[in-house]
């Protein structure tokens, strides 16, 4: 059992958005959409988890904790852990809370958290490849998003940072036959110059990203052969459409305006609030359908295994038992 001060709450800072942000390009071509939704979703999400990833990593390295990290996480094995603590896996779920009323709420009083669910998706606690004796540390995520063209529009003229995507369809991302898109050429219909950056995979199904200067109505040809174009990324909001041109395709395929996306998380605080291990974890969990309300999220987008976060470990007992575990 916990308490709220046994929380622990980092300061968000943009670096984590930013790292955020290049995970969720490399993985996309691979990632699971296990929640469902659009893909600008699906890297909020992404970009949100890396970032408390990030943060928890850092507050380690702060504290004289250690940890080895076993290899970046591969981005074709997302679920894949990369922390290990005391020579055992280290799995963070972390969960992003957005609602300007609950943010309110847990400034006055964190504690509030102890009513939330730590959920685990029951498909992935399934896996095999995880021992009983690996850990799962649970933590919340509070910031903002700017999703809607107003909200982007507002987050523009207050001078808040934006990172514009749009993804491609199946058949240019995830295509049937695997072969060369050719040169691809651009051209914009708008009348400022954008900085445009195409993200995909080469021949060898590597992540390739070419950033090119688009100029107002000029064609513009990449040198890079994309096999497969996950993703196309602006520096500011485009005033009218972009057409992207595959000669092996021979088709074009048009961007508008309302087309973007924001994955920018304005995150406010990371709160690291308890941990179990997979053992722990199996004992106290119960089942909570698809559809269920919980702390965190109105209605859950699939079927999960949870245990009340008032029944978590303090992660204090844990970092202790790692320093002493390498010390001895």
């Amino acid at each position: 059992m916990i308490s709220k001060n046994d929380f622990i709450r980092i300061p968000y800072t943009p670096d984590l958005s930013t790292g955020g942000i290049a995970y969720a390009c490399r993985s996309l071509p691979h990632t699971y959409n296990r929640m469902g939704g659009s893909n600008t979703k699906r890297m909020r999400r992404i970009v949100g988890g890396i970032a408390v990833e990030l943060a928890f990593r850092r507050y380690l390295g702060e504290h004289q904790i250690p940890f080895d990290v076993k290899g970046a996480t591969p981005f074709t094995d997302p679920d894949k852990y990369d922390v290990s603590l005391g020579g055992r896996r280290c799995d963070v779920k972390s969960f992003m809370l957005t609602r300007k009323s609950q943010i309110n709420e847990l400034k006055r009083d964190l504690g509030l958290l102890l009513g939330a669910s730590a959920l685990i998706p029951s498909d992935q606690f399934a896996t095999k490849s995880h021992r009983e004796s690996d850990i799962y540390i649970f933590a919340f995520l509070t910031g903002l998003l700017a999703s809607s063209q107003k909200d982007m529009a507002k987050a523009n003229d207050a001078g808040n940072p934006l990172h514009l995507i749009h993804t491609l369809p199946k058949d240019w991302a995830k295509p049937e036959h695997w072969r060369s898109l050719g040169k691809l050429a651009l051209k914009s219909d708008c009348e400022e110059t954008l900085t445009v950056e195409l993200g995909g995979q080469d021949a060898e199904r590597k992540f390739l990203s070419k950033t090119i200067t688009l100029k107002p109505r000029e064609r513009c040809e990449t040198e890079a052969t994309f096999h497969t174009l996950a993703y196309v990324h602006v520096d500011k909001m485009p005033s009218a459409r972009i057409g992207i041109h595959s000669p092996e395709k021979d088709e074009t395929y048009l961007i508008t305006p309302h087309d973007w996306g924001n994955i920018w998380v304005y995150g406010m605080s990371v709160v690291l609030a308890g941990y179990l291990t997979r053992s722990e974890f199996r004992k106290k969990a119960r089942e909570i359908p698809a559809g269920s309300r919980v702390y965190q999220y109105n209605r859950t987008k699939t079927k999960n295994l949870g245990v009340p976060v008032r029944e978590l470990k303090p992660l204090h007992q844990l970092f202790e038992k790692v320093k002493q575990h390498t010390s001895s």
